[in-house]
């Protein structure tokens, strides 16, 4: 299994990059509203995420998996605990230092495409750069672009690839810019089951030929079946953990967090 390092984050500079978490959390905790009608999402989670791994993040509705994520990458900010990300302490920045942060390290996939329907393929791939002011490497390019699988579909725009292909763009405007780590959220939620194990198996090949580190939220078993390793949440608390999932081993391990779920919630009136 992955064991997860127990000690204090190295300062960035220090830290031995083959061999620190690309992300960490301690003591992390969310509470939405106050009062008789605050929610805790986060329950004080402690969690080491890979370098150079797929991580899946599962749970039961409500159990805070997106909650966990959107705090890692600095799209919602924690009541309390500490967020690192390659070395940086995300948890204290500010909207400008979050802002540079997520346009320059970090990549994000969500389950709607979010791309820009008057703009081909390669032009949405390179946005970001485009934004951002920044020359394209065209060598990377070239790699995300074979292990995509696009080559032949660079000049068409969204509206002339499948849901699958449009995925897969936005897979690769995620990897294009040489992210620390790729945060996707429920990236196959709108796919059929074969354009699902066509960006899951790009996603596993971006960690294992391109050494990416990636963060994935999802509920589907198969899916989490190509992570290297799978986190389970309930009640916003890190409950178990898989390393090597098959999608048997993550079913079964989810019934069990769900019949521990219904047994310890309280008898009703």
């Amino acid at each position: 299994m992955n064991s997860a390092p127990t000690g204090e984050p190295q300062a960035a500079g220090s830290r031995d990059t083959s061999t620190a978490p690309i992300a960490r959390a301690r003591g992390l905790v969310k509470t939405y509203g106050a009062g008789e009608t605050a929610v805790q999402a986060l329950a004080g989670i402690d969690v080491d995420l890979g370098r150079g791994q797929l991580t899946a993040i599962m749970g039961p509705s409500g159990s805070g998996k997106s909650t966990l994520m959107h705090c890692l990458a600095g799209l919602d900010r924690p009541t309390a605990g500490s967020i690192e990300v390659d070395g940086e302490e995300v948890g204290q920045m500010n909207e400008r230092q979050l802002t540079k942060l997520r346009r320059t390290r970090l990549g994000f996939i969500f389950q709607a495409f979010n791309l820009v329907p008057t703009l081909t393929a390669a032009e949405n791939i390179t946005l970001p750069l485009d934004i951002a002011r920044k020359p394209v490497d065209r060598a990377h390019f070239d790699a995300v672009i074979d292990a995509v699988g696009l080559r032949d579909r660079l000049s068409h725009k969204p509206g002339e690839l499948s849901g699958g292909q449009q995925q897969r763009v936005a897979c690769a405007r995620a990897l294009v810019s040489r992210p620390a780590v790729v945060f996707a959220d429920e990236p196959t939620g709108n796919l059929d089951s074969t354009s699902a194990a066509e960006v899951l198996g790009f996603l596993r090949r971006s960690v294992d030929e391109l050494g990416q580190s990636v963060v994935m939220v999802t509920h589907d078993p198969t899916a989490a079946s190509y992570a290297h390793r799978v986190l389970f949440l309930a009640d916003g608390r890190l409950v178990a953990e898989l390393a090597d999932p098959t999608p048997a081993t993550v079913l079964e391990t989810l019934g069990a967090i769900t019949a521990r779920t219904r047994e310890s919630a309280p008898a009703a009136l």
